[in-house]
């Protein structure tokens, strides 16, 4: 295609979902952009660099994948980067109705940025980073869900996180 996509999320930790849509991205535009984008709703367990950080190790072998985060509306970041597409991966039929939300209000915002949605694997459709973080709270395993960096550093956050409880 040779353009620039972004593929935008909280990343809070990146999954083997996330994965999927970043790998298949990175082969259909000649660079993608993974931006980690802080959202204030959300109360996240890894910091906005710690996530860039477990990223950038889980893509090293993408060459056309940067890192980045942004704070504000994405068509913003998009615009000043000079990307054509968004890219967001979609898991279910539920996911559809809040993409076409978010996608609408988008082209409002910029009707020259399309959106392009990429149909997660059928052995991620029920992942969420929400689900992830739950299943490493109570030390499950998690090496089908995420890439072995993001399980050790999960498994660290955890332990700090039980440590300061024991503490108090």
């Amino acid at each position: 295609m040779g353009k620039l996509g972004v593929v935008p999320g909280s990343f809070d930790p990146v999954t083997y979902g996330h994965l999927d849509i970043i790998k298949r991205a990175s082969r259909v535009f000649a660079e993608i952009r993974v931006v980690v984008l802080n959202n204030s709703s959300k109360n996240p367990l890894f910091t906005v660099d710690e996530r860039m950080d477990l990223i950038r190790k889980v893509t090293r072998d993408l060459p056309n994948v940067k890192v980045e985060s942004f704070s504000g509306l994405l068509v913003d970041y998009a615009k000043s980067v000079g990307a054509t597409a968004i890219v967001r991966g979609l898991r279910a039929v539920s996911d559809f109705e809040y993409e076409m939300q978010i996608t609408s209000m988008n082209r409002v915002l910029e009707e020259e940025i399309e959106t392009f949605f990429i149909m997660t694997k059928n052995q991620y459709s029920f992942l969420s980073s929400s689900i992830v973080k739950e299943v490493a709270k109570y030390g499950a395993d998690t090496s089908e869900l995420v890439p072995a960096e993001v399980g050790s550093a999960l498994r660290r956050k955890f332990a700090i996180e039980e440590a300061a409880s024991a503490e108090e």
